[in-house]
């Protein structure tokens, strides 16, 4: 799965999910023409994740489904086949 997200330039961004225990440490994403992208290989299931941009939590701008979390926000949904 490729995660991209525009950012400004030499922003701090990462994917933290499901899919690595929320660890925002783990999915740093490479910046590259104003966009940082990062693929990652997931097995078939369905994902909650956030992009971390400078340290603030942020769905997928992209990503139409959401599902609500313990924190009173929302987290992106993901569904790999």
């Amino acid at each position: 799965m490729k995660f991209h997200i525009q950012a400004d330039e030499n922003s701090r961004v990462s994917v933290a999910g499901s899919f690595n225990d929320w660890n925002p440490k783990k999915h740093v994403l490479k910046q590259k023409d104003g966009e940082y992208a990062l693929n990652v290989l997931l097995e078939p299931g369905q994902y909650q994740y956030k992009f971390v941009v400078n340290d603030i939590w942020c769905v997928d701008p992209e990503r139409e489904d959401w599902a609500a979390n313990d924190f009173g926000s929302l987290n992106s949904v993901l569904t790999v086949a």
